[in-house]
């Protein structure tokens, strides 16, 4: 399960609560007020019914045989009220019965035959409807049918007001939690960008204590650690560098010694001639070695940028290993600024690598496309495992990656200097599966153009 990162937690927390906040204040302030509404709708309802009722009280008690449907009509009752008058079992309206006696519940009329004045609320045709009961005579109750219409619009209305207000306001929290952790996560996107800017090779990347004062430790921190990396990476490089010069005398001496022995191998026995060989490849391994340290040691420096034919130089590369030049092919300018010391041992560890351990180079690409370099070296070997793609760029990994793509006795640093080369062009280098089979080592160089 994929867990949400810490700016979306944030920004959904705030929503969350502003959503919950408002909902509970939208909710209780539509209870208050359908409350209030209606406290006051009936009221005024039974205050009404109460006038009409002695209007029809008055009516019918003056006359002997009086006429229920015009005392009825004679009562002003609007648009909304509807009239009704019960007598005995017999029920009159001011006009023909439209189904309003049906609105009228059952218990309501018990209780207001038993002289207790009754209101009741009920759906009369879907409409939400006040039904007031008062008795006015003994066998008599004068019932009032009040619409509730435009009260129920009204608290419709106010729903969606409350509605609308509650989603506004889970959006302005969501606004506010994506400022407000835009804000808390800028210092630690600042620490992240200069944790990478050292990853890539850049280690005077340091933190103002200053910008953030809550965070000075932290900053102080990261400075201090950074300091401390950089002194030890500075000592470790000093401590290469010293080591393989120190070593390129004593091992320039027995060179010349496997020299001596291998040209007088002829007048050896076997077993000594056999040692012989054997001492003087081992020697070359090791000059290998001693040399390609003194080259890591040395490529944290700036490079000597300068107009280069690319091209030219990656087939003069290629004949220089016996590989065919036509296996170049270019796309774009030739004349690229870069380090051509660099370029140059950058490709001819590709070439190697490819010879030594892809059953060898069948491909090499240039392009130059605006200010952005690439160079392409396929191979047909077996590829690289998805596991060793991760660390076939670090140093002495022949045992765990390149190892596993053939015999040889390589040093495991050609292609962590091909990636420090790279990384000192401010690029980077990669190994993609060839369409058809096979590996292919892609270095990207951001700022070549001339």
């Amino acid at each position: 399960m994929i867990r949400a990162g810490l700016r979306t937690r944030v920004v959904a927390g705030f929503a969350a609560g502003a959503l919950a906040l408002s909902a509970t204040m939208a909710f209780a302030s539509y209870q208050i007020t359908r409350q209030s509404l209606l406290a006051e709708r009936e009221n005024t309802a039974v205050r009404a019914a109460y006038y009409d009722a002695a209007v029809v009280r008055a009516g019918i008690s003056t006359a002997v045989r009086p006429d229920m449907v015009a005392v009825l009509r004679s009562l002003d009752t609007g648009e909304d009220r509807r009239a009704l008058l019960q007598r005995g079992d017999t029920w009159y309206a001011r006009s023909a019965d439209t189904g309003m006696t049906g609105a009228v519940p059952a218990a309501l009329q018990q209780r207001a035959r038993a002289g207790t004045p009754a209101t009741q609320r009920v759906l009369a045709d879907g409409t939400p409807t006040l039904v007031i009961a008062l008795p006015i005579a003994v066998d008599t109750v004068f019932y009032e049918v009040d619409s509730l219409r435009e009260l129920d619009h009204t608290l419709q209305v106010l729903t969606i007001v409350l509605t609308a207000v509650a989603v506004g306001t889970a959006l302005a929290g969501a606004g506010l939690g994506w400022y407000a952790s835009r804000y808390v996560l800028r210092p630690l996107v600042r620490v992240a960008e200069a944790a990478q800017e050292i990853a890539s090779g850049t280690s005077d990347a340091r933190l103002d204590p200053a910008q953030e004062p809550d965070l000075a430790r932290l900053s102080t921190s990261f400075n201090h650690m950074v300091e401390q990396l950089s002194a030890r990476l500075e000592r470790d490089r000093r401590f290469a560098a010293d080591v393989s010069h120190e070593l390129r005398s004593p091992l320039q001496t027995l060179a010349a010694a496997a020299s001596v022995l291998t040209r007088r191998r002829d007048t050896l026995d076997e077993r000594t001639a056999t040692a012989a060989r054997l001492v003087a490849d081992e020697v070359t391994r090791f000059q290998r070695l001693v040399h390609d340290l003194l080259t890591l040691a040395r490529a944290d420096q700036d490079p000597a940028l300068a107009p280069v034919d690319v091209h030219e130089l990656a087939r003069s590369v290629c004949r220089e290993r016996g590989v065919a030049d036509s296996i170049v092919s270019a796309d774009g300018a030739a004349v690229w600024c870069v380090d051509r010391r660099r370029i140059r041992q950058l490709l001819g560890n590709l070439l190697d690598n490819a010879s030594a351990y892809g059953g060898g180079p069948t491909a090499v690409r240039l392009s130059l496309r605006g200010p952005h370099g690439c160079i392409e070296v396929d191979d047909e070997g077996p590829g690289v495992g998805p596991n060793d793609k991760a660390v076939i760029f670090d140093r002495f990994v022949r045992g765990r990656a390149a190892g596993t793509r053939g015999d040889s006795d390589g040093t495991g640093l050609g292609l962590a200097i091909v990636a420090r080369h790279a990384s000192a062009h401010a690029g980077t280098a990669t190994v993609l599966d060839r369409p058809g089979g096979g590996a292919r080592f892609v270095v990207e160089l951001p700022e070549c153009a001339p």
